[in-house]
This record gives C-alpha cells, sequence and structure tokens, in this order.
C-alpha cells in the first residue's frame, strides 16, 4: 500500500470515528435498547463503492477496534465486529448488483446484516434464544437506519464527484 491510499484510509478512519463520537454525544432518535442511526457506517457505505473490499475491511476494523478503545467497551467490540462483518460479507457482493446511484438500498440490506449479526452475537454471549423474538424490531430498524445512511453516503458520493470534476476543470491546461 502506497503512502497516498493509507493516508486515504486513515482519513476516512478518522472521519469514521469523528461520525461515531458525535452520534455518542447525540440522545438516542429511537428510545429502544440497540437502535441507533449507526453515522460511522455512512463512511464505510462510501467506502464500500470507492475502495477496494481489502481498504474497506481495513477501514472497517480500525473504526470499530478504536472506538472500542477510545469508550472502553470490550463487550461493543464483539458486537460491533459480529455485526460489521456480516454486513460487509452481505454488501460486497451486493454492490457488484446493486449500482452507485442506488447504493442506499445496498446501505439498508447491510443495515439489516448488521443488526441480525449483532443479535446472533447476543443470543451466543448470553444463551439465550428468546433474544430471536427481538428479530422484527432489529429487521425494520435496520433496514430504517440503513437506508438513512445509505442516503447520506449517496449524496455525499454525488458531491464529491461533482467537486472533483469541477476542480479537475479548473486547473490550466498544462497541469492535467
Amino acid at each position: 500500500m502506497n503512502t497516498k491510499n493509507f493516508a486515504r484510509l486513515a482519513l476516512l478512519t478518522a472521519l469514521s470515528l469523528i461520525l461515531f463520537a458525535a452520534e455518542m454525544a447525540l440522545p438516542a432518535p429511537i428510545p429502544v435498547p440497540g437502535a441507533k442511526l449507526g453515522l460511522a457506517n455512512v463512511v464505510t457505505v462510501w467506502a464500500l463503492y470507492h475502495c477496494t473490499a481489502r481498504e474497506t475491511l481495513l477501514v472497517l476494523l480500525a473504526r470499530i477496534l478504536l472506538g472500542a478503545l477510545l469508550t472502553g467497551n470490550a463487550a461493543a467490540l464483539i458486537f460491533s465486529l459480529s455485526g460489521g462483518m456480516l454486513c460487509l460479507a452481505g454488501t460486497l457482493p451486493l454492490r457488484r448488483v446493486i449500482p452507485e446511484r442506488r447504493l442506499w438500498l445496498c446501505s439498508a440490506a447491510g443495515g439489516a446484516l448488521h443488526n441480525v449479526g449483532q443479535l446472533a452475537a447476543a443470543i451466543a454471549v448470553t444463551q439465550t434464544a428468546g433474544l430471536l423474538s427481538y428479530l422484527p424490531f432489529l429487521l425494520v430498524s435496520g433496514i430504517v437506519c440503513g437506508s438513512l445512511t445509505g442516503q447520506i453516503a449517496q449524496q455525499t458520493s454525488a458531491r464529491l464527484r461533482y467537486y472533483r470534476t469541477r476542480d479537475r476543470d479548473d486547473l490550466p491546461a498544462q497541469n492535467l
């Protein structure tokens, strides 16, 4: 990995950590345990379409590990890893069939998969199969929140494309 790619991935990781910290400072939008918007996933969804699978995995893992270190919450590490890995495993193939202009659909599926992964971890940790009754709510909240974060990522992608194109057009001809 060259220095430019390393710096880009570090920037994406830092941005996702900032969004993670900002979301922790905000009150939960839905007063239900486990329901949150997942703003840090905006960066992951964007990376899914603009980085390689390996780079996206690195950004996701770095954010999960650093987020757990910053909060001191080891339990969150287990749940975030299980949700994040299942989400990434499911959305990597989807990005091949869902175009970037519809990336919010991929994000909606990822939100549902993330919650399924976290529920599986909770069942494994607590050994309580009764937690499966929470699955319908988690699927709906995952789809809704995933759609919202996907819309943000999609709009961000469109804006960044506009500025990249505009910046290139503004350059003098000899610098192209």
